[in-house]
This record gives structure tokens, C-alpha cells and sequence, in this order.
């Protein structure tokens, strides 16, 4: 029987959520039931879109850093994520 993959605590707005280890942002965004990261500049709603940093769709602040790629960070134990949801 496999052993159960470790857990880490990110905060998304923060609130606290646990994420595999393994999980990207862009993933635990999902997680936490959120549809979107960002709003364009029309106000519409934006979210991961290609999944490999192109479309840069799913830019969120970590860590007080702007304009990081979602789909392209993995989560770090304590990580600060702040969407404009």
C-alpha cells in the first residue's frame, strides 16, 4: 500500500489550505475553489490557460512578488499566494 503523500500549508488570501507537495499554484488555486487568478484589464476574468507558462493568463503576487506564473510554481511550505479574485 502506498504511503500517503506529504502536505503542505499555503495561504491563498489568506486562508490557510493544504496542498499535496508536489502541486503547483495554479492547482492549488483550484483547490481552494477559486475560478480565476487575475482580471484583465476590462475587468474579465482570467485563469490558467495553457498550463505552461505561455499565455501568462495565471499571474498571481507570491510571496509579495508580482506577476509570478501559477502554472509554473510549485507551492513551498508557508507560501503567501494573493489572486485579484
Amino acid at each position: 500500500m502506498p504511503s500517503p503523500q506529504p502536505e503542505l500549508q499555503v495561504f491563498i488570501n489568506g486562508r490557510a489550505l493544504l496542498v499535496p507537495a508536489h502541486c503547483n499554484v495554479a492547482a492549488a488555486l483550484q483547490r481552494a475553489g477559486l475560478s480565476h487568478s487575475r482580471r484583465s484589464e476590462t475587468g474579465q476574468p482570467r485563469a490558467a490557460f495553457c498550463g505552461m507558462g505561455q499565455c501568462q493568463e495565471c499571474r498571481v503576487r507570491i510571496d509579495g512578488h508580482d506577476h509570478r506564473l501559477a502554472c509554473m510554481t510549485l507551492v513551498v511550505d508557508g507560501m503567501q499566494i494573493e489572486t485579484q479574485t
